[in-house]
């Protein structure tokens, strides 16, 4: 998928697409994370669609949660979806910034010959 260390760099427009095609899928990875997160304070936690959606946004953006949770199985729920909220945004940001740091890693391996 990524160019070797002896090939040139990728022209903008090439890599450009390169860097949409991850961002779709970070944003994908995202409503996934969210979609997991509101279904879960619905049906587990017993919120209203909004309040739920609000809470999954909250705890997946790093706020925190806004709702107080009274059940032992919601604040399990919540446990655990604020654990995998963390590790959402580690893998988020890993697919939004490999293209990035690829290409600045390249540029820095490629010859002098080579960067005209």
């Amino acid at each position: 998928m990524y160019e070797r260390r002896g090939h040139p760099l990728l022209a903008w427009p090439v890599f450009l697409h390169r860097a949409a095609i991850h961002f779709v899928g970070a944003l994908l990875l995202g409503v996934l994370g969210v979609g997991i997160g509101v279904v879960g304070y619905h049906f587990v936690a017993g919120l209203e669609w909004v309040d739920a959606f609000l809470n999954a946004s909250m705890i997946l953006s790093g706020m925190g949660p806004v709702d107080r949770l009274d059940a032992s199985a919601a604040k399990i729920f919540a446990a655990l979806y604020a654990l995998f909220s963390g590790l959402m945004f580690v893998g988020v940001m890993g697919i939004l910034l490999a293209p990035w740091l690829h290409r600045m890693f390249h540029w820095f391996h490629l010859d002098d010959s080579d960067a005209s």
